[in-house]
């Protein structure tokens, strides 16, 4: 069964940042990639303004975030798509979840990345970030006023659903999905399909 929760206990926008290295604005950040300073071989990501070191994926992390794609292009309508571990553009931070949902013509991406304005969810594959995509990434997608996250929990065997999201005081709502539910598959507002949470976690 699912458990719905009221959250009151929302972190604060000055919370920790796992691993920072330096801080620096958008701006900077996208200068360097230019410049070549940082490449795809930099396991980093900027995040709240700080780059941050990204965690090592794991065989089951890749596995999960191919089941949650396929899922997730059979579940949504023409007009969406879905990218996988690709940055989005926000206001002091540059995600790259492991999935997400957007709305735009992908030829307008040619010389940028979607915006949070573009984006209707994020997915997040979670076993040794769980932490981290519980407060930072939820914080900063809430600020960005993406409507959804996902956390497909991968320790406890579930997914976890935040919704309206209040700044970066966090999203609102959760709800918890364990693995013989099924989540709804929210955009704009409105249910577009359902997914067997089971279907979700490898093994």
């Amino acid at each position: 069964m699912s458990s719905s929760t009221l959250l009151t206990d929302t972190a604060s926008a000055g919370g920790a940042v796992p691993h920072p290295l330096w801080r620096m604005s958008i701006e900077r950040y996208h200068r360097m990639i230019q410049a070549g300073v940082l490449t795809a071989d930099d396991q980093v990501e900027l995040l709240e303004g700080l780059l941050v070191a990204k965690m090592n994926k794991s065989p089951r992390h890749c596995a999960a975030g191919r089941l949650v794609r396929l899922a997730l292009e059979a579940a949504i309508p023409a007009g969406w798509f879905v990218d996988t571990q690709d940055p989005i553009t926000l206001a002091d931070s540059e995600p790259e979840p492991d999935v997400s949902v957007a709305n735009v013509n992908r030829i307008d991406l040619l010389d940028r990345h979607p915006g949070g304005d573009e984006v209707a969810m994020v997915v997040e594959i979670a076993d040794t970030s769980l932490a981290k995509d519980r407060d930072a990434k939820r914080r900063i997608y809430a600020a960005a006023g993406i409507p959804v996250y996902w956390i497909v929990n991968l320790v406890d065997r579930c997914v976890e659903v935040y919704w309206s999201p209040v700044d970066q005081a966090g999203y609102v709502r959760r709800e918890t999905y364990g693995k013989g539910d099924v989540v709804p598959v929210m955009l704009e507002g409105q249910e577009v399909g359902r997914i067997a949470v089971a279907a979700l976690l490898p093994g």
